[in-house]
């Protein structure tokens, strides 16, 4: 039977709306085909993800979304069923990922999505749509941090690596990543029931936040080869200050604030090398590179384990859970649960 893309085809779309002096107005909502931006490529959506950047959309804590209405979602993967691009065909598996998605572009959390072709990547061989969205933007986040790491010559044979944050989504995938390369993994969280799952994901030891949350000395103890963190802050200057001479550390996030209380000593003295990752902007060229690496690891991943499913109507709740840090893992939006 045919896909029904009538413009006047009604489906389910978490929709933000803008409030005058008050957080967007944030529901599920009933929207037609017509609705949709006159993008170059149709996708019927399967899934997408629950992101730190997702929560703060949906609450109004920060102020993500620069066009009104917006369908939330900074991620998706789905099936072409229309397409004006050469590059795509109906029946492509295809996948996107940043490029402002939730911001200036409408985004994932809808049965149906129109998507610039130059924003789309088809779905790498070895990887189904929930594999992807179980990574999703945090686990392709993940990844550009490893590559960065490497890129910067950090070996396993040099020392361990800590992942901050590391029951967050970034960093339950950095953990398992790392792990499967062969380096020796720190863990480091502020859920002392993660610990046990931690170490089942891959991770050779778990320090609690604690450890990393206090101011300490500029320049500390040698301990870390490497650092990937998305937590910022004093964390970030504390895992700094003990990476190992000639060390690298992949920043992505600032889960902790944004500012860093660091100074130049472990730069200047040490060779640290701080390389920020970008998810949103990355050129297609890295984001092809993270996403084979991602396909490599997935038959190891635990994906049972590290991921669960919901659906749109338990967004508004899942995006308080996630900026509290009470969500462990990945969760993906199963965009037709319920529906």
């Amino acid at each position: 039977m045919a896909e029904d893309t009538s413009p006047t085809r009604k489906f389910a779309a978490f929709m933000l709306r803008e409030q005058k002096d008050k957080p967007p107005q944030a529901a599920l909502e009933e929207i037609a085909l017509q609705d949709l931006p006159a993008e170059s490529v149709l996708v019927r959506v399967a899934y997408s993800s629950l992101n730190h950047k997702d929560g703060l959309a949906i609450t109004g804590r920060a102020p993500i979304v620069r066009r009104f209405p917006m369908v939330a979602g900074i991620d998706l993967a789905g099936e072409v069923v229309q397409s004006e691009s050469a590059r795509f065909a109906p029946g492509d598996h295809v996948l996107v990922n940043g490029y402002g998605l939730s911001e200036r572009h409408w985004g994932g959390y809808a049965q149906f999505a129109r998507v610039r072709d130059s924003f789309l990547l088809k779905l790498p061989s070895g990887l189904d749509g929930f594999q992807a969205m179980a990574f999703g933007t945090a686990g392709y986040t993940a990844a550009l941090c490893v590559l960065a790491l490497e890129a910067g010559g950090v070996a396993p044979d040099q020392g361990p690596i800590l992942v901050t944050g590391a029951s967050g989504g970034v960093g339950s995938v950095a953990v398992q990543l790392l792990a499967q390369r062969g380096f020796a993994v720190t863990a480091s969280s502020g859920s002392p029931e993660a610990a046990a799952r931690l170490k089942k994901w891959g991770a050779q030891e778990v320090c609690a936040r604690a450890e990393l949350a206090e101011p300490g000395p500029p320049l500390a103890s040698e301990r870390w080869a490497g650092v990937v963190d998305s937590v910022g802050s004093q964390i970030l200057a504390n895992a700094i200050a003990q990476t190992r001479y000639g060390g690298a550390v992949a920043v992505c996030g600032l889960a902790a604030g944004s500012d860093l209380p660091l100074t130049v000593l472990p730069l200047i003295l040490r060779g640290v090398r701080i390389q920020g990752v970008d998810s949103v902007m990355a050129p297609m060229a890295v984001r092809e590179q993270a996403w084979a690496l991602l396909a490599e690891a997935a038959p190891k991943m635990a994906f049972d384990q590290f991921a669960v499913s919901h659906g749109l109507a338990d967004l508004p709740r899942l995006a308080e859970q996630i900026l509290a840090g009470e969500v462990v893992g990945r969760v993906v939006i199963d965009v037709n649960k319920d529906a």
